[in-house]
């Protein structure tokens, strides 16, 4: 049986730890007490983030079983910088927000995939059998529980 080490466990118990600090101080604030009451991309934003927030809570105590939050963690920013962030910066260039964005993500996605157990994920998610589709039909030869 494959084991992770307790340092990638420490590791991944960090970027948990990183994820709720900085999540908490950026965003919930906003969340708690909001600066107007209109509804907008923004709100969707702040509401996702606080949401990763809060579970990433959960990632402390079970740092493996929430592998799934830092994967979404790397994918969206990734994809962020890919569609959004490079063609800016290609073309009319970054704004201020876009900069500072830039910079959050860079980091997200250098520091995400040196902690992640990729092989754990591997073994897991990609190589181990899928759930069904279907649940098959019990077959009992007596009663059934009553």
């Amino acid at each position: 049986m494959n084991q992770i080490s307790t340092v990638r466990l420490s590791l991944l118990r960090a970027m948990y730890l990183l994820l709720v600090v900085g999540l908490g101080l950026t965003m919930w604030p906003m969340i708690i007490a909001p600066p107007g009451v209109t509804a907008n991309a923004g709100t969707v934003v702040r509401s996702l983030l606080g949401a990763l927030c809060l579970l990433s809570v959960l990632g402390l105590r079970y740092p493996l079983r929430m592998l799934p939050l830092l994967l979404f963690e790397l994918a969206w920013k990734i994809i962020w910088v890919l569609a959004f962030a490079l063609p800016m910066w290609m073309g009319p260039g970054l704004d201020a927000y876009a900069a500072e964005t830039l910079f959050a993500c860079a980091i997200g996605i250098v520091l995400v995939p040196l902690v992640l157990p990729w092989r754990h994920i591997a073994r897991q998610y990609w190589r181990a059998p899928g759930t069904p589709w279907t649940v098959p039909a019990a077959t009992t030869a007596g009663p059934g529980p009553r």
